[in-house]
């Protein structure tokens, strides 16, 4: 179903005249150096195709043949057409032990000996041999390593080049007669492609030459050579004595539209993409639609330059999703990935596919169950999926996010259903840890509470939005009561440094009967530094919260839905005690 999905993607970016994907057998690759050569082979350049500044650099895209896979002992044996890194071209290892050295020797043998064989093969291409006589030089390679370039080009890990003929435009990658490659370009050198034989192709139903190996995909934190369907050799999996792609066919012709679309997808330009934590999620839809062009954007990170385009993006895509704009593209197709890096491969986090409305549903319950009274200086009326998890981290920081939570926390979303409990107890730690509950931790815990009751019906009453005076529950009820009693100090105290919350929340929210005598008592002193009628008010709110609390007293421990309704119940309290300031004012 996946492979399918991205096999249809590719036909319909294909078939648009204003797509800028490869066609099949190419890719477009970041080359960040070019070497420049006259026809007759002499070395007169290294061009750096960067541009941009500083972090911020970006080589140039060049439209070359596609990467070929080469992992295990024999990968030096396998080089790509007329690109590579500094090993494969100049023979320059990645560092100075003595096998890196060797390596780097292999690999450059290899990318030499291709060099010859393709201007031996297409003899009257005269930028072909310009290339071959460059490497009949003895000193060509000293000659770039002492170009002023050289030293930029080799800090950069893996660093691609190429060649340009002195006057053309194109690379020698993007030669026309390289269009001839295509049929030849993956694995043309392995033993095993050699034996490889027709079949019914599980994409497309064609019978065709089956890929053993499939293309890599490079996703963020992954291995470069990881791919997303691979096979071992004599892994015992295999059956009826077929091998590696043969267990499981799919032909070249889809092999190269799926991979091609992957990587499209995955790609740094593309828009229909995102990553939070460990989890890199790609997602498009059947035909072009206005929730696939706003959908990464409550997922993502916001832009460093732009820090609020992400919360106008999240409101435009709330509305669009409540005005019925998308009732047009309601039954189009929506596909939503999931990967993570493995050793090898690439893991599957998680495959989401159903229609725009149903997603758009989802998203729109999501806000609906996140919807918390806010105070009036707080103008962000939503937030994205980024915020929400970095204020459960470590530093406010996604990377920090437990693994599996970013993932889960998707699904959840995009399939209306529980949060993970993981969210409720990471969001618990860190106000434990920092002792602040803001709007977003306490939306977050609503949320978790609220959908909990809906899904196993526990018999708790749902949270609202703002203050319920009618809520009874023991753990609101003490949050409730410890928000007054924090606020009667600071009003005693005026610019105190650090209040009761500082010192006594996490005792508070979770063993209340431990701290509240003895913050009761603290508030009689307070109290009495107010007098007149804030001491009245103050009073009467306190006997309204006790009225509630047990008759058998404040409870010894409460559960961690309830250290969660304490923390929900003393942020509704400190809104409802400003806004009643506000309003006096």
């Amino acid at each position: 179903m996946i492979l399918q999905a991205l096999y249809d993607y590719y036909q319909r970016k294909a078939a648009d005249p204003e797509s800028s994907i490869a066609p099949r057998g190419f890719e477009r690759k970041e080359i960040p150096f070019v070497i420049v050569i006259d026809l007759e082979g002499n070395f007169i350049n290294l061009e750096d195709t960067r541009f941009g500044d500083g972090k911020q650099k970006r080589a140039k895209t060049f439209m070359v043949l596609k990467t070929k896979s080469r992992t295990g002992s024999k990968a030096s044996d396998t080089a790509n057409v007329f690109w590579d890194h500094w090993g494969y071209i100049l023979g320059q290892p990645k560092d100075q032990t003595e096998k890196a050295i060797e390596d780097a020797k292999k690999q450059n043998r290899t990318f030499v000996a291709q060099v010859k064989k393709l201007s031996e093969k297409y003899a009257t291409n005269k930028q072909f041999a310009a290339v071959c006589k460059l490497f009949d030089q003895d000193d060509h390679i000293q000659k770039i390593l002492e170009h002023e370039s050289w030293k930029e080009c080799y800090k950069i890990p893996g660093c691609n080049l190429s060649f340009r003929i002195a006057g053309e435009s194109i690379t020698v990658a993007e030669h026309d007669d390289l269009l001839m490659e295509v049929e030849v370009q993956s694995e043309s050198d392995s033993e095993v492609q050699s034996q490889s034989t027709d079949g019914i192709c599980l994409i497309t139903g064609e019978r065709l030459p089956i890929a053993i190996l499939h293309t890599a995909t490079s996703i963020p934190g992954g291995k470069s050579g990881g791919k997303l369907v691979g096979f071992q050799k004599n892994s015992g999996y295999d059956s009826y004595y077929k091998e590696q792609g043969l267990n499981a066919p799919i032909s070249k012709k889809a092999e190269d539209a799926y991979t091609t679309a992957l990587n499209v997808l995955l790609g740094r330009d593309s828009k229909n993409k995102f990553k939070i934590a460990d989890t890199s999620v790609v997602f498009w839809s059947q035909q072009q639609s206005d929730f696939e062009n706003q959908f990464s954007f409550f997922f993502s990170a916001p832009p460093k330059d732009d820090p609020d385009q992400n919360i106008r993006e999240v409101k435009a895509l709330f509305e669009t999703i409540h005005t019925g704009k998308l009732n047009s593209e309601g039954d189009t197709q929506f596909y939503i990935l999931g990967l993570a890096p493995n050793a090898a491969r690439i893991s599957i986090r998680f495959w989401k596919t159903g229609k725009v409305a149903d997603f758009a549903a989802n998203v729109a319950k999501h806000f609906e169950d996140l919807d918390i009274i806010r105070s009036r200086n707080d103008e962000k009326e939503y937030f994205s999926l980024f915020n929400l998890l970095s204020n459960v981290s470590f530093e406010f920081k996604v990377d920090n996010v437990p693994p599996n939570l970013a993932g889960k926390v998707i699904e959840s979303i995009l399939d209306g259903t529980k949060y993970p409990d993981t969210l409720q107890q990471q969001c618990i730690r860190r106000i434990r840890a920092e002792q602040h509950v803001n709007r977003i931790r306490a939306a977050i815990l609503k949320a978790y509470l609220n959908r909990k009751e809906t899904f196993y019906n526990t018999n708790e009453n749902l949270i609202t939005m703002s203050l319920d005076s009618e809520n009874k529950n023991q753990g609101y009820l003490c949050g409730r009561l410890f928000a007054v009693l924090e606020k009667i100090q600071e009003d005693a105290q005026p610019g105190i440094n650090a209040t009761i919350k500082d010192r006594y929340y996490g005792a508070a929210s979770s063993t209340p009967v431990t701290v509240f005598g003895r913050l009761l008592n603290l508030t009689n002193h307070h109290l009495a530094k107010l007098g007149g009628g804030s001491k009245t008010y103050y009073e009467k709110r306190i006997q309204e919260i006790m009225t509630g609390v047990s008759s058998n007293g404040l409870p010894a421990h409460l559960s961690l839905d309830d250290q969660s309704r304490f923390a929900i119940g003393y942020y509704h309290q400190r809104q409802d005690l400003f806004t009643k300031k506000d309003k006096t004012t």
